[in-house]
């Protein structure tokens, strides 16, 4: 069996959105479930951190987020001796979710995985970067930190935040 990483994103993907988020052609006049990762129990869009910041200073958050999380992530590979994807759009769209959760959450959750409430998920802490099956097991859900033995795994450890930036459209 041949895998592919786009492969392997787009069955991560699937599996991270609800099933009921997406309208076929042929339910077209049926109306479209909203994801309650966007709205908290339909009443609205979730409290953020981010809700009062300006753009600029969004962007200044998210800038500082970004290099945060790319600092991190470099750390946290050479500490626990895995690497990057060898195609370093991984590990770029990756960080940057985790940047965005940051500075919309308060701390780096997770961001390939589906959650019916974020800010529930994010204080208890579990899918918080780096997640409890990668701190037990090395098992990283989004493909960030891989061992050797994974097919998918290069050779860097580091990732610049010019790669991240460049990588993702940031």
């Amino acid at each position: 069996m041949v895998r592919s990483i786009t492969s392997l994103l787009i069955v991560a993907f699937s599996a991270a959105t609800p099933t009921n988020a997406f309208v076929s052609p042929t339910m077209q006049q049926s109306p479209t479930r909203i994801p309650s990762s966007i709205t908290h129990r339909n009443y609205g869009p979730l409290p953020s951190k981010d809700a009062n910041m300006s753009e600029e200073e969004r962007d200044a958050a998210m800038e500082k987020a970004l290099k945060a999380m790319t600092a991190f992530s470099n750390k946290y590979v050479q500490n626990t001796n895995t690497y990057y994807c060898e195609d370093q759009s991984v590990p770029a769209v990756v960080i940057k979710g985790l940047a965005e959760h940051k500075v919309t959450l308060g701390t780096p959750l997770c961001p390939c995985r589906f959650y019916e409430d974020k800010e529930k998920e994010a204080k208890d802490g579990y899918w918080n970067c780096p997640c409890v099956p990668m701190r037990e097991r090395h098992e990283c859900h989004c493909m960030l930190f891989l061992t050797e033995d994974n097919d998918f795994a290069g050779t860097e450890q580091n990732i610049s935040i010019d790669d991240v930036k460049k990588n993702c459209g940031f």
